[in-house]
């Protein structure tokens, strides 16, 4: 199935339109005049080169956005450079490649590392500049996880043993009861789901319709009507419709949009430099809790190096005691068994990773937060991928390896 006439016409308005709250073009943004694509295109993989480059700059004119505020104080980031490219270099099934490889391979557009706090490397590609807000895609994922905690801490929200439908009536009934937030976090509700980006009859694709039908309530009536394939906490499937329950279960516990929780919370207080945009399922209505943040590529290095701090702002606590040592680790099945993923972010898989307890936000298409607690370091990259399908010429985690490696 294909979009219909309405939905490709909707999307045409949404693309050229300046009515949105926090649209590109109301901001003498410095992108605001390209051309961009269609959500269709992003998710089919059709997009060439440049307009793939200029799309994902321009994420928040495709769809009505809420801005994330930042407040006036905005957190230093010292610079403490280090000659990266000259010390990178990693071998892959006997192929050597250095720092240059991975900026042309995995169509790099933005760069930032962190160390011990400092900015030793940062560059800027494809016209991009610090001031360039890219799309985040399942990178949102890890921060919709990260409010989940902050209304732990903040007493809204019981613990992750809650079930889903006390904060989430609308799912009342469907094969969401009985399931925890826990079995939310960790994408093993036993709720059946295709995360198939690429195919036009998945269940991702069904929601992605939701999204472009902008009617309040759509997104849940499509988890909804999902069935049950297994038991609550026996099955982990990745399915971004999991975010889209949690998005709703914040926005039932906190009492406001996750925008302004988020800017509360972490944006304001952290002090990022630029305001961020989030997409919304319905004009004024709530975040797309499993994508759609765009933000300065400096910003999602303060939000890892936030999460690196141990979700502790200026000495007070905003995430529970443990979170974030917790959600970038391999979690448990009801069974005991393990799965290769946290709180919705990726646990490291290569050895190097492991052994450093490394794990990251990670977005197709390229986009990544990766956080080594034991080097001390925070590295985020924005990307260009032509096609959603996690196939980057070099694995980001063996780039990273290096990087850690070669880092004083």
């Amino acid at each position: 199935m294909r979009f219909s006439g309405k939905h490709r016409m909707l999307l045409t308005v949404m693309a050229l339109s300046v009515a949105w709250p926090g649209l590109s073009m109301a901001e003498n943004y410095p992108h605001a005049d390209e051309e961009i694509g269609t959500v269709e295109q992003i998710y089919d993989g059709h997009l060439t080169p440049d307009l793939a480059v200029s799309t994902f700059r321009n994420i928040d004119r495709l769809f009505p956005v809420r801005s994330i505020p930042a407040g006036n104080a905005v957190r230093d980031l010292p610079e403490a450079p280090q000659n990266l490219p000259g010390k990178v270099a990693f071998d892959i099934d006997g192929t050597e490649y250095d720092f240059f490889d991975f900026l042309s391979l995995d169509n790099v557009t933005g760069l930032i590392v962190l160390k011990d706090g400092q900015v030793v490397h940062e560059t800027y590609q494809r016209g991009n500049t610090p001031e360039t807000r890219w799309m985040s895609m399942s990178v949102a994922k890890s921060i919709t996880s990260t409010l989940v905690g902050a209304a732990i801490e903040d007493g809204l929200i019981g613990s992750v043993d809650d079930m889903v439908v006390d904060y989430v009536p609308s799912l009342a009934g469907s094969a969401y009861e009985g399931v925890s937030i826990h079995d939310i976090l960790i994408m093993a509700s036993g709720v059946k789901w295709d995360e198939t980006y690429t195919n036009p009859d998945s269940d991702r694709r069904e929601l992605l319709r939701a999204q472009i039908a902008q009617e309040p309530g759509a997104a849940m009536q499509v988890m909804a009507a999902l069935p049950r394939a297994a038991e609550p906490g026996t099955v982990h499937v990745y399915s971004t419709g999991e975010t889209q329950v949690l998005g709703e279960i914040v926005h039932g516990a906190v009492g406001k949009p996750l925008a302004e929780y988020l800017s509360e919370k972490i944006w304001q207080p952290y002090g990022m430099e630029a305001d961020a945009n989030w997409w919304l399922d319905s004009p004024d209505g709530v975040e797309i809790g499993g994508s759609g943040i765009s933000a300065t590529l400096r910003d999602f290095a303060r939000f890892g190096q936030f999460f690196l701090d141990g979700g502790v702002i200026d000495g007070d606590r905003v995430l529970p005691e443990g979170w974030t040592e917790t959600a970038g680790k391999p979690q448990q099945l009801a069974d005991g068994s393990t799965i290769e993923y946290g709180l919705m972010w990726w646990p490291g898989w290569t050895d190097a990773s492991i052994a450093d307890g490394a794990y990251a936000a990670i977005g197709i298409q390229g986009q990544n937060i990766y956080i080594n607690p034991t080097k001390n370091i925070v590295i985020a990259t924005h990307m260009a991928q032509p096609k959603p399908l996690g196939a980057e010429p070099i694995d980001p985690m063996v780039f990273f390896d290096a990087v850690a490696a070669a880092l004083e």
